[in-house]
């Protein structure tokens, strides 16, 4: 590392946003190893935990951090909200100018953050940390990539085949989904909302401390249609485009029947061919139907206007005023956001 970038980044004060579900195991070790690399690195930086409602003690060991350490802050949600959704919450509560979003698990080595802050440091706007070698198996990559492809889709950039959740960006461009009310989260996409400036750093990928993963490759395959279907018309254009083609299918098809019918004199016999034609044209219409009423039900849930997330209890001592309510009617504990 050059001494110019040295400087640059020893003037950083970072956040650092970490989504916490059944992570009791690592989080110690998470934070002896963050912590060392952070106070050689940069000048101050804090460390938000938010504990999207684990099955395990994780909350009562971020409560045991943040007694420790004044730069650990802990949020708590109410649910299981999904990673995303606890990610803009701790986005939303980041105090200093840059923010590092990263994995509670240590695939994501902490050594790896300066890679990312150096990018940073020359002017992108936003950089994902990614590796040839990830530590998953088959099932797990094919589905990765298959959300990366909806993403790509949902971003409309190239950039999308290259994210990860390993990523730094200036905390200056959350004021581009400040307003954002939605259950449905995706902070890669909002992220395009600010700027198109993204570039991407190979950086290591280490296997699990503990545990296993909790994104299976069902809960991989349920995010990609969630970004198709919540941030992109794609699928009503590839609804458009079925019906379009099967349109002219069946006109090609009347039109072989009529010919036949004027030129031999006979008829297409045969009862399966007829069903099959019926068959191929209810497929596509019900196929379509079920696509725009995807988006119908989205539609529906937005106007019922559920919270993006609901802040259950804070810990640390830089935490206390992200407690306030903002429903007098409410504890005070309890925050509802996304209203």
């Amino acid at each position: 590392m050059s001494t110019s970038t040295s400087t640059d980044l020893s003037r950083m004060q970072v956040s650092i946003v970490i989504p916490v579900f059944n992570a009791a195991g690592s989080l110690a070790e998470l934070h002896r190893q963050l912590v060392p690399a952070m106070e050689a690195l940069v000048t101050r930086f804090e460390l938000i935990l938010v504990e999207d409602s684990s099955a395990d003690d994780s909350w009562q060991v971020i409560r045991k951090l943040a007694g420790q350490d004044a730069r650990v802050r802990g949020i708590r949600l109410s649910r299981n909200y999904g990673q995303h959704n606890a990610l803009l919450c701790g986005i939303r509560a980041a105090q200093y100018e840059t923010i590092v979003t990263m994995d509670d698990d240590l695939q994501h080595p902490v050594s790896e953050i300066a890679l990312l802050l150096q990018a940073l440091a020359r002017g992108h706007d936003v950089v994902y940390g990614t590796s040839d070698e990830l530590q998953h198996d088959l099932w797990r990559i094919l589905a990765s990539r298959l959300t990366k492809l909806a993403l790509q889709s949902a971003m409309g950039a190239k950039s999308a085949a290259q994210v990860s959740a390993f990523r730094a960006f200036p905390t200056r461009l959350r004021t581009a989904f400040d307003a954002y009310r939605s259950p449905s989260v995706s902070i890669d996409v909002l992220l395009t909302w600010a700027t198109a400036n993204f570039t991407a750093v190979q950086v290591k990928h280490a296997a699990r401390l503990v545990g296993k993963s909790n994104y299976t490759v069902r809960k991989l395959i349920t995010h990609a249609f969630n970004l198709m279907t919540g941030f992109s018309t794609v699928p009503l254009q590839l609804a458009s485009m079925i019906g379009f083609v099967f349109t002219l299918f069946g006109l090609g098809v009347l039109g072989w029947v009529v010919g036949r019918y004027f030129i031999s004199g006979s008829s297409v016999p045969g009862f399966a061919f007829l069903a099959s034609i019926i068959s191929i044209f209810a497929g596509a219409q019900m196929f379509t139907l079920g696509i725009i009423g995807e988006y119908l039900a989205r539609m529906y849930g937005r106007t019922m206007e559920r919270p993006t997330y609901v802040v259950l209890e804070n810990c640390g001592s830089a935490a206390a005023p992200a407690a306030t309510s903002d429903d007098g009617a409410r504890p005070a504990a309890m925050k509802i956001v996304g209203e």
